[in-house]
């Protein structure tokens, strides 16, 4: 699972960067700016809720051993 999140996190990464490449900074809100934008706050979210996702995971594995212990 953490390999899993780690892709997907590269890959919205690269998404992201790609897409700040297609934004028109004289004119964001125009056009395939627009789109660009969107799309890389949605890579922003991506990339958060993978990292809320290994947290949780973390914190499964914890509670798992202290039950154990």
């Amino acid at each position: 699972m953490k390999i899993f999140t780690i892709i997907i996190s590269v890959i919205a990464l690269g998404l992201m960067a790609f897409n700040i490449t297609q934004v028109n900074f004289s004119a964001p809100f125009e056009g395939q700016s627009t789109v660009a934008l969107i799309t890389i706050v949605a890579s922003l979210c991506v990339i958060v809720m993978m990292s809320i996702l290994r947290v949780s995971k973390r914190i499964e594995q914890k509670v798992k051993e202290s039950k154990n212990v």
